[in-house]
């Protein structure tokens, strides 16, 4: 089928979902199962595949795809989240669309590259600034996480910096991905601002999770002196 020109409906989507398996990379397959956790809803398609996937689906009747959109599969709920970076719709319909889309974002790699994906965030980054404090205050995780993510891709910046340096510090790191994603914005804010950031690793106000392990990605980066490392080494909580 031509995703380009058809019209979207109940048995068009159909006949989409099993074409998707003919654009299956087993090995791929293997590999990307294991990074997410789970391969029962895994078809093996590569990332790059199901963005231009999107991408023509922007281009064709993208709100009658999203009547029909399943998520039987990882790589439907994909493509579902990576279009909403792609159609041409206004911020306010775009938070819509991302409420609708939260309750099937289920690991971290859905939430990552849906964020990652996102370019009409960076247009509106005041108004995006209430609406990640709505996420981080979710009870969903992965609504958590988006939030968190969504600070790293796009606020790492002059204007944001004691913004986020003040708001990482009441994340708690109790749920694990949060955690994780937590310390990896800390890590990322050291390496573009390692004063400021050394400043509250430093006050050790973070929780032991999230303080040891944004200290570890620190240390881990290439992008910081092993003079640093070793200073920044001995913040750790024990």
């Amino acid at each position: 089928m031509d995703i380009t020109t058809c019209n979207w409906n109940a048995k068009t989507y159909k006949i989409f979902q099993k074409e998707l398996y003919q654009l299956q990379d087993l090995k791929y397959r293997e590999f990307h199962g294991k990074l997410i956790q789970n391969m029962n809803s895994l078809i093996g398609i590569r990332t790059p595949i199901l963005k231009e996937i999107a991408k023509k689906i922007a281009h064709n009747q993208p709100e009658e795809f999203l009547k029909y959109v399943q998520h039987d599969t990882y790589e439907e709920t994909l493509i579902h989240g990576l279009l909403l970076g792609y159609i041409k719709i206004e911020f306010k319909d775009l938070i819509n669309y991302l409420d609708d889309f939260f309750p099937y974002m289920n690991n971290w790699a859905l939430n990552d590259i849906t964020c990652a994906n996102l370019k009409l965030w960076k247009k509106h980054l005041k108004e995006g600034i209430l609406v990640i404090l709505s996420y981080l205050k979710n009870e969903n995780p992965w609504v958590k996480r988006f939030g968190l993510v969504l600070l790293l891709d796009y606020y790492v910046n002059d204007e944001y910096i004691d913004f986020i340096l003040d708001t990482v510090s009441s994340i708690s790191g109790v749920e694990y991905y949060v955690g994780m994603a937590n310390a990896w914005l800390i890590s990322i804010c050291y390496i573009y601002y390692p004063e400021k950031t050394y400043s509250l690793l430093k006050k050790k106000i973070l929780d032991n999770f999230t303080q040891n392990h944004a200290i570890q990605k620190i240390i881990e980066s290439t992008r910081v002196s092993k003079k640093e490392k070793e200073i920044i080494r001995k913040l750790r909580h024990i």
